[in-house]
């Protein structure tokens, strides 16, 4: 097996990070040519394109990525190396990146990290955004996996492997001064008190919206929400019951300071994780799946004892 040149795997890991073959070598001090003959001579080593030019811009391919985490690693402890021996040394980390939707709860994505989160020898970078967002990331091999709470849309040309995570069920959750007096009488709470709903686009209002309408219902709406973490803080504040799954206010279910009414019917709010189809995939997400399959994130049997974790104030 040929010895890696660590002077190429260098001059690979400036560019990566600089972004620019020019200003980087500008900051060497070498000749832009000598720059990328050395990164050709690794391309050719490693027998994979490491860069994709687009216009003037240079792009990581999967195996740049995947090199540019294994040369951030090597690089890394080469510095700890010299850390040791000054007495001040770090242990080489992992580096795992996972996108998540703005809006979903982050009492369900602590759980579906929760197998890394105390591991010494990785490092979880979490970013929030919008589903289109979240897709592009995930595409420019800028984020491993995404967590969100419906499939996306795929043909032929989506590269997309989606994992069906775990299921909530959704219910009527207020203070108990509201649910209490109906004793879980669907009707009767819905009559009674106005509601605080998700957006119209969504999964879960689609189908409570087909329930009500089944059960010839009317309800008030107080509020339309798109932010678990405002529904919960809508419900807490008593504007009225909340359409959410129970893992979005778990420390007020424990606490007794909300109550969770009744279930809704035959309506659940589903979690995904989507990764892309990739020759070299990052092993941290395996493990989590696998995680997954052993131990499912946060089943529906457990909802009412799970709970918040969708704000950033405390419980």
């Amino acid at each position: 097996m040929a010895t890696l040149n660590y002077n190429h795997l260098r001059y690979f890991w400036a560019v990566a990070h600089e972004g620019n073959l020019t200003r980087t070598a500008e900051r060497l001090n070498v000749s832009q040519s000598a720059l990328s003959t050395q990164i050709q001579k690794l391309e050719a080593q490693v027998g994979h394109a490491l860069f994709a030019r687009r216009g003037k811009q240079l792009h990581l391919t999967e195996a740049g990525r995947i090199a540019l985490d294994h040369a951030d690693a090597i690089f890394a402890t080469g510095s700890e190396l010299m850390a040791t021996l000054t007495g001040s040394s770090a242990p080489a980390r992992q580096v795992i990146r996972v996108g998540a939707l703005s809006t979903l709860s982050r009492n369900f994505q602590v759980a579906f990290l929760k197998p890394l989160l105390s591991r010494q020898d990785v490092e979880v970078v979490l970013r929030s955004a919008g589903l289109g967002e979240l897709i592009a990331a995930l595409e420019a091999l800028r984020l491993d996996v995404i967590l969100i709470n419906q499939p996306p849309a795929r043909d032929a040309a989506t590269p997309w492997i989606t994992h069906r995570l775990a299921e909530q069920p959704v219910s009527l959750v207020g203070t108990p001064h509201r649910t209490e007096p109906h004793d879980g009488d669907l009707a009767r709470l819905i009559d009674a008190n106005p509601l605080i709903l998700p957006p119209l686009e969504s999964s879960v209002r689609t189908g409570f919206d087909a329930l009500v309408d089944r059960l010839g219902l009317r309800p008030k709406i107080a509020a339309e929400v798109d932010d678990m973490a405002m529904m919960r803080l809508l419900a807490r504040e008593d504007m009225g019951l909340a359409v959410v799954p129970p893992i979005v206010v778990e420390g007020e279910l424990a606490s007794g300071r909300l109550i969770e009414a009744t279930r809704l019917p035959a309506l659940g709010e589903t979690f995904y994780a989507v990764t892309q189809a990739r020759r070299f995939p990052n092993p941290l997400v395996a493990e989590l799946l696998r995680a997954v399959g052993d131990d499912p994130v946060l089943p529906a049997a457990q909802a009412g004892a799970d709970g918040d974790g969708a704000a950033t104030e405390p419980g």
